[in-house]
């Protein structure tokens, strides 16, 4: 099993301790407040989601041949979806990320608990991370 399969599993894991959605959503809400932050310096357009209907940034930084990702959000439940992906995401090499399946967010319901809106945005951070990790990969061939 890849890390990534791991560390998602043990999310899915997690979610599953909880009996009902206002549990998951505080805690969502408790991974988003031990999000890696970005440094002020990268909360700048260039580095915000579109698609989001809350502001999102993320930084990624290819340190060896590991992506690291650090980010934030002006909303406190977005700062949860990100931490999750950041968490999946961040610390591993840029192929296995874009190799990586995001079915983990189905298993755990996400995506049929957020607003249409929400949805539309957690595809867009997911499609942004994938991004970073062309870009770096391209780097390293």
């Amino acid at each position: 099993m890849s890390k990534i399969k791991e560390i998602q599993a043990e999310i899915v894991s997690e979610f599953e301790m909880f009996d009902d959605w206002m549990q998951r959503y505080e805690y969502m809400i408790d991974l988003g407040k031990d999000l890696p932050l970005i440094d002020e310096e990268h909360k700048t357009d260039k580095n915000i989601i579109k698609g989001c209907q809350s502001k999102v940034w993320v930084h990624a930084e290819l340190e060896g041949e590991k992506l690291n990702f650090t980010a934030d959000s002006d909303a406190i439940i977005t700062k949860g979806i990100i931490a999750i992906l950041i968490r999946s995401f961040s610390g591993q090499h840029p192929k296995d990320i874009l190799d990586a399946d995001t079915s983990f967010i189905d298993e755990i319901g996400l995506k049929e608990h957020l607003s249409l809106t929400r949805a539309n945005g957690l595809v867009s951070m997911i499609k942004q991370l994938k991004m970073y990790a062309i870009a770096y990969q391209t780097q390293l061939n």
